[in-house]
This record gives structure tokens, C-alpha cells and sequence, in this order.
């Protein structure tokens, strides 16, 4: 099956900054605030969450539940906390930089969708905007990337992990890049030259989450990682000048 090339988006950075949930060491993640702040620092891209609200509303939130023990899920949008945007202000907030959209799906959370029917409602609100190359929708859940493809075929979409397992890169990359999806996204704790070296092999982009320390930053940016999910693009974008 034929993907979607990633990334089409490039800047003429080797290496891209993630912001992830916007520049959130300095405002309150995933707020239209800590976006423009991202914006303002230069990062090349914002990752941020998506998940719906009592109608079905995409809206931008890390946690299932509110800081009181509300399920998003079952709050009508004008009962959210007006920090909590929609998707659209959020990528409206985004101008200038790609975006990651990490559409949550857990079956151990309130909003759990087995049909993968809300990723419709994600790509809506993205195919509208006429601008495919500017996003990039990512999950935890297999099935839910594979559920983009299959309704928003012109945006490229990567995989989300904890881990890959010791022998299993290569299949993996495999399996992915047959699937159609242009990108891994492993944690960075468990992230190993190997794995940046199958991905590549198969044509996948790789961009590791969440990474601070600017020493690990430099171990990865030597494996030839394509991007850097970090909390402090200002950080990751200095590092990335220095080395020029």
C-alpha cells in the first residue's frame, strides 16, 4: 500500500522541533497560549492531543478526565474549562508550523472508540483546511492510524510506542511502511540506534517524545533522528544551531 511521503513540510531544518503540547514547560499545555509561545520560539511543529467532547467535538486535552473528575467525553463543549480549546482554535493557533495530531483512542479510558469513528471527525475538521501537508496524525492505537489512512488518505500518519522490542525493528518498519504510514514515534527512554536504522531502511521518518536533556538530544541527533519531541523547543533549536 502506498503512504503518504513524510515529511513534506520541511523548513530546510535537518532535524525537526517538536513543541510537544506547544511550548509547555513555559505556559499550561495544550492551550492556544502555549502554541503561539511554541510559534514564537521558532519551533518548526506543535504536537498536541486530540479526543472528543459530549458532541462529538474534537477538542485538544492530554488526560480523558478533567482536573475534577469529569470525562471529557460526556462535557458539552461550552461546560469545558475555556482553557481547553477545540481542535480548530488549536490549529488556527498552530499558523506557521506543521502539526502532529495525536488522536487518543485507550480502551482503558472513558472516550474509547473501537470503531475509530471520532478519526472522521479529526479528519474533517484537517481535510477542510485544503492543506494535507501541514499535518501529521499519530495514535498509540494501531488501528486508529490505519483508520486515518483509510479516510484521509493525503495526510501521513505515524505510530506511536513506548517500545520495540529487541529483533522486532525491522518487521516493524516493514509492516508499517506496507501499511501505507510514513513515521515512528518511540519513546525516547527506550530508543536505540537499531531501530532509527530499520525505520530509515524502509523509508519511515523517525521522531522520538519526549526528550529534554540536551545530551540525549545530541546522542539522537547523531543517530539521525528526523525530529525531536521536546517540552523545550527553545532548548532543542539552540542545540540544533550550535552543531551547525
Amino acid at each position: 500500500m502506498a503512504g503518504v511521503a513524510w515529511p513534506r513540510h520541511l523548513t530546510g531544518a535537518p532535524v525537526q522541533v517538536l513543541a510537544h503540547r506547544g511550548a509547555s514547560r513555559r505556559e499550561r499545555e495544550n492551550t492556544l497560549v502555549a502554541f503561539t509561545a511554541a510559534a514564537s520560539l521558532g519551533a518548526h511543529a506543535v504536537e498536541l492531543d486530540a479526543r472528543p467532547c459530549a458532541d462529538g467535538t474534537p477538542v485538544v486535552h492530554h488526560d480523558a478526565r478533567l482536573a475534577d473528575g469529569r470525562a471529557i467525553c460526556e462535557v458539552a463543549p461550552h461546560d469545558l474549562p475555556d482553557w481547553v480549546p477545540t481542535l480548530a482554535a488549536a490549529l488556527d493557533a498552530c499558523a506557521g508550523m506543521w502539526v502532529n495530531v495525536e488522536v487518543k483512542n485507550d480502551e482503558s479510558e472513558p472516550d474509547f472508540d473501537p470503531g475509530d469513528r471520532f478519526m472522521e471527525r479529526v479528519a474533517a475538521e484537517l481535510r477542510g483546511r485544503g492543506d494535507d501537508g501541514r499535518w501529521l496524525v499519530s495514535s498509540f492505537r494501531r488501528a486508529t492510524i490505519d483508520a486515518s489512512r483509510a479516510v484521509l488518505p493525503g495526510v501521513a500518519t505515524a505510530f506511536l510506542t513506548v517500545d520495540v522490542p529487541a529483533g522486532t525493528a525491522t518487521s516493524l518498519a516493514a509492516d508499517l511502511r506496507a501499511a501505507g504510514h510514513a513515521a515512528l514515534h518511540p519513546w525516547v527512554g527506550s530508543l536505540t540506534r537499531d531501530v532509527v536504522v530499520a525505520m530509515h531502511a524502509e523509508g519511515l521518518s523517525v521522531n522520538p517524545w519526549t526528550c529534554d536533556d540536551p545530551v540525549r538530544m545530541q546522542e539522537i541527533v547523531a543517530w539521525g533522528v528526523d525530529g525531536i519531541c521536546t517540552n523545550v523547543p527553545d532548548v532543542a533549536l539552540g542545540l540544533l544551531a550550535g552543531g551547525r
